[in-house]
């Protein structure tokens, strides 16, 4: 990596301790004593889609985990490591977040990936990407003949739902949401035309939430 990235990152950091952490300073006094956000997201890492940027949120706001296509595997203790499954317990059994958001987004490379049937490529990707092969699959049964593109969006939405549902397969989780205390939300970020959709689980589809730019 060149060395002017890292200057620019350095220089970045710099203006948010000028311009955040030493102008309002009362709210990084108050984060010192701990979190309490009310939402945790669950997002892409794509360094296109960054919650707190799209939400512009303050620090201490949201709780959140990335990582690629913004995927929930389901509920299944075991000796292995839940790197994704163990920030959630946290969210919800520690911070007592009151929503969940999975927040997907359209052009995802991790379900390009999986449409293109790439799904063995490296050690972790492919794994990792077969959380959503029913996702694929009934895109391919209910659009067989439409373009790539257009799976590929509809994969990306019907990707979302997968992680909502395995959501509901952690006791904890399906408890709270039984009783009130917790909502589970899928948020859609259009990039190709700046609008927010979200899942309306009545109609069974995404319906704008935030109407694209004018």
């Amino acid at each position: 990596m060149p060395q002017r990235d890292l200057d620019r990152f350095i220089a970045g950091f710099r203006r948010f301790q000028r311009n955040y952490f030493c102008h309002d300073h009362n709210l990084f006094e108050s984060l010192r004593e701990g979190q309490a956000p009310r939402a945790l997201v669950i997002a892409c890492s794509d360094s296109r889609v960054d919650p707190a940027h799209l939400t512009d949120c303050n620090p201490g706001d949201l709780f959140v985990i990335r990582n690629v296509a913004n995927l929930v595997p389901p509920y299944g203790p075991d000796a292995n490591f839940h790197g994704v499954s163990a920030a959630i317990e946290y969210a919800v059994t520690c911070l007592d977040v009151e929503h969940i958001i999975v927040l997907g987004h359209a052009c995802c490379g991790g379900i390009h990936s999986l449409m293109q049937q790439a799904e063995g490529q490296g050690e972790f990707i492919g794994p990792w990407m077969g959380i959503a092969r029913r996702a694929r699959m009934q895109v391919l049964e209910s659009l067989p003949h439409a373009t790539p593109e257009v799976q590929e969006r509809a994969c990306e939405q019907a990707a979302l739902l997968v992680s909502l549902e395995n959501l509901l397969t952690f006791p904890w989780i399906a408890k709270r949401v039984e009783e009130g205390t917790l909502a589970l939300h899928g948020w859609f970020f259009d990039m190709e035309k700046g609008k927010l959709l979200r899942y309306d689980g009545d109609e069974d589809s995404f319906v704008e939430l935030v109407t694209a730019c004018a």
